[in-house]
């Protein structure tokens, strides 16, 4: 049985992504019969390979169904903003925990997680509060050297669950594995066995835009590329451009200098700006670091800690972008970083 901890609102919405056939509707009809969530709402797009299992539905209306084990789930006609707003009009946020969205296997999740990060009307019923990406572990090296959006996915996942593991053979899974090293090497990679997982493993800990996760992930990027290194291993693969890295800056940075650095790259490249995150250290408050979280163009508003999760006090910054060049972030993010000062 689950630990999950109940929360009060804003309720956590988590993303569920994954390519065409990649089990991400297995995976939740799995997490669905834990009863730490029979208070979960979940939302599916009308365009999904598969509704979740039979035996785990029961209809109830047109859009609203309920399930055997007490969850609410809605087929998603409208929009998501809609959707959402509906479950706050009917008071369903004072009787759930959580909520689930699983997206169609063709989505790019970034204008999902841009309507969670950044629509006002909705801020105070619900947050973001990670991305789960399923990957097969048989196709999934070919998945994403065809499809775009399947290395979106990836690319922009909080955790990454490798599924039918029990099907590839090792030489597939080490393949598969570089892939998302290369395209994500901040996001931990956890193995599904015949599309069963561990929920706390999932959804315990950190939130994506919490220091803690910031640092954890920073460290898991920074050990596949070192400071002042940019590795490529897998770039060949990535015919659109997508590449992870990490920036690192020793001094303090003036705090205009690098709000203005950021305004002006979300504006000439925000698009490209698949995800970005860190810690930053500025001078008008050394020891309090700034958490940064953004996708494109959009960004949590930057929040304030009252002290540094580690020992390492500099700014380390982890971009995941696509057609742009790391020398270019950190020329542009040093001539602004001392404006302002």
């Amino acid at each position: 049985m689950s630990t999950i901890a109940k929360t009060a609102l804003p309720l956590p919405v988590t993303v569920l992504t994954g390519f065409l056939g990649s089990g991400k509707t297995t995976l939740l009809s799995h997490i669905l019969r834990d009863p730490a969530f029979a208070r979960t709402a979940v939302i599916i797009n009308e365009f999904g390979e598969v509704g979740l299992d039979h035996d785990l539905l029961e209809q109830t209306r047109e859009e609203l169904v309920l399930l055997a084990n007490g969850c609410v789930c809605c087929t998603v006609r409208g929009d998501l903003l809609a959707t959402l707003k509906r479950l706050a009009d009917e008071g369903a946020v004072h009787d759930i925990d959580r909520v689930v969205l699983e997206t169609t296997g063709l989505a790019d999740p970034a204008p999902i997680l841009h309507t969670l990060m950044a629509e006002p009307s909705i801020r105070d019923q619900f947050r973001f509060d990670r991305l789960i990406t399923t990957v097969d572990a048989v196709n999934g090296a070919d998945t994403l050297h065809r499809h775009e959006a399947a290395r979106h996915q990836a690319a922009l996942a909080d955790r990454l669950v490798l599924t039918k593991t029990d099907l590839c053979t090792p030489e597939q899974r080490q393949e598969l594995e570089g892939w998302l090293e290369a395209l994500n090497p901040g996001a931990p990679l956890y193995p599904a066995f015949q599309g069963q997982i561990a929920p706390d493993v999932l959804f315990g800990g950190a939130t994506s835009h919490e220091a803690s996760d910031s640092d954890q992930w920073i460290a898991r990027a920074a050990s596949h590329e070192h400071h002042g290194e940019h590795h490529d291993d897998h770039a060949h693969h990535h015919d659109d451009g997508i590449r992870s890295y990490a920036v690192v800056l020793d001094e303090p940075v003036s705090w205009g200098g690098f709000e203005s650095w950021l305004n002006v790259m979300t504006a000439m490249r925000g698009p490209d700006l698949l995800r970005v995150k860190g810690l930053v250290q500025v001078r008008e408050h050394p020891d309090r670091p700034v958490v940064i979280h953004g996708v494109q163009h959009v960004f949590h508003p930057p929040r304030i800690l009252d002290a540094w999760p580690s020992d390492d006090r500099r700014t380390r910054l982890v971009f995941i972008t696509r057609g742009i060049d790391p020398d270019d972030i950190e020329a542009t993010l040093a001539v602004f970083a001392n404006r302002h000062a």
